[in-house]
């Protein structure tokens, strides 16, 4: 594995740590500035300000969370790249540890950008496989 698929598979890891972990104001080592992103619901969306408030507008409301990515497949072509990740993601209720959880799984399609920075995502696609568990654990698409 070359020292450019190590840091954007790096990427992908440290994405998953720092939305597990509710370190918004770190998502910048991750995604570009500028990027665009279609999350699954409503429209295109861009700039890292919005994909922030996206991400905390459903994750904050939540407990813990996990994030797992993997099947990674990953296409390099010098300064970009795509990848796709299969994700599956575990979402408990604030203070209910031992209560219902909402599972998650879908996929993360991404393209990167070598920024002098580093890897940067510059766009996202997620889709939604299933949705099991709990849907009152994450608030409602209309209100994203």
């Amino acid at each position: 594995m070359s020292s450019d698929e190590q840091a954007i598979m790096h990427g992908l890891g440290h994405f998953a740590r720092l939305i597990d972990g509710k370190l918004w104001d770190r998502i910048g080592e991750v995604f570009a500035a500028d990027v665009s992103f279609h999350y699954g619901i409503g429209a295109d969306q861009h700039g890292i300000e919005r994909l922030r408030a996206l991400f905390q507008h459903f994750l904050d409301r939540c407990g813990g969370t996990q994030h797992l990515l993997g099947s990674v497949i990953l296409d390099l072509d010098g300064d970009q790249a795509i990848s796709r990740a299969y994700v599956q993601a575990r979402h408990q209720r604030r203070d209910d540890l031992g209560g219902p959880v909402l599972d998650t799984s879908g996929e993360y399609i991404d393209r990167w950008e070598r920024r002098p920075e580093g890897w940067r995502i510059i766009r996202r696609d997620a889709k939604w496989f299933t949705f099991s568990g709990d849907l009152s654990i994450l608030p409602s698409v209309v209100d994203a």
